[in-house]
């Protein structure tokens, strides 16, 4: 049987069940609009804080740009706060096709302040949060959340109900509690738990990296669909690597010629986006992801952080390509 298959969200119907993660710095719209040409079913804005949209803040309303993006896209709010999460859901209305709320986030400035996985030690506010959104919202609501706190605070399960019961239309579970970050190895166990759980859908996600670690997750956890996160960083092929390999059919290796055109195509768009000055700046962490472990990678890391002009690097980097 084929994982690969049209999934259902609310009343919204994905082309295919590989979905692109939310990522904080990484995934803006020139990065969807690359990862676009692989055919991830869904992609997720970077998460946006609700208290700024609340007061209007205009540096976070750049952040959910998505003029000339292929649709449906999600996006990510984090906040502990109901008044500001139902305005800002207000506001997402007008531009999203799916509201996530993020109860996953294990960044120090996030928690902090109660918001992101935080919320995973309060599941009644968290609740009350999901419950707020979903009467706001004209849109599906999903939730993406860790299995818990730490080790002593696992609540996938009962969280997993919560939001169903509070509305939420699908629900994206993070194999790791809060205190592991990213490190140590996924819990396929709960999420297979979370999936029996509940009647919504549920998309599993952490350590897919290509096609035998989707397809792991889907065969061991049963879920309906799967989300990819620090994977595709300099590897937006992940997509169309991982949909060809549930689908039985040979996966291709990318070519150098295919990463350096996509990775000048990702230039231009970082610039023709944010300008040169911004735009090349923050290319540097994705083109550092691109060219890993090529060889005299660590060196050319260090001449393409140096760089600030957009001819520069093209030149640099067709050179650096040329001599692989």
């Amino acid at each position: 049987m084929s994982y690969l298959h049209k999934l259902k969200i609310g009343d919204i119907e994905l082309e295919n069940n590989i979905i692109l993660a939310p990522m904080a710095g990484i995934t803006d719209l020139p990065f969807r609009i690359i990862c676009e040409k692989y055919n991830p079913g869904l992609v997720c804005t970077e998460m946006v804080s609700a208290k700024a949209l609340y007061y209007n803040d205009e540096k976070t309303k750049l952040l959910l740009n998505v003029k000339n993006e292929k649709r449906p896209i999600s996006m990510q709010l984090f906040g502990s706060d109901i008044e500001s999460m139902r305005v800002a859901t207000r506001y997402l209305n007008d531009i999203a096709d799916i509201i996530d709320i993020n109860m996953g986030c294990p960044a120090p400035k996030i928690v902090k302040n109660g918001d992101g996985s935080k919320l995973l030690l309060d599941l009644k506010l968290a609740e009350e949060i999901v419950s707020a959104v979903v009467q706001e919202s004209t849109h599906p609501v999903t939730v993406k959340f860790r299995k818990g706190w730490d080790e002593n605070n696992i609540v996938a399960e009962e969280a997993a109900r919560v939001f169903e019961k509070a509305g939420a239309s699908a629900i994206i579970i993070h194999g790791r509690t809060r205190t592991q970050y990213y490190a140590g190895t996924v819990d396929l166990e709960t999420i297979k738990k979370v999936k029996k759980a509940v009647r919504i859908p549920v998309i599993g996600n952490g350590d897919i990296k290509d096609g035998p670690s989707a397809l792991e997750m889907f065969e061991y956890t049963g879920v309906d669909g799967i989300m990819i996160g620090r994977a595709s960083i300099g590897n937006p092929f992940i997509f169309k690597e991982i949909q060809d390999y549930l689908q039985g059919e040979k996966v291709k290796d990318i070519t150098k010629e295919e990463k350096l055109k996509i990775i000048l195509e990702h230039i231009n768009l970082a610039v023709e986006i944010k300008g040169e000055d911004i735009g090349i700046k923050e290319m540097r962490k994705h083109l550092s992801a691109y060219i890993k472990g090529f060889h005299n990678s660590a060196e050319a890391r260090q001449e393409i952080n140096k760089m600030e002009k957009k001819i520069e690097l093209e030149n640099y980097l067709k050179e650096f390509f040329k001599n692989l």
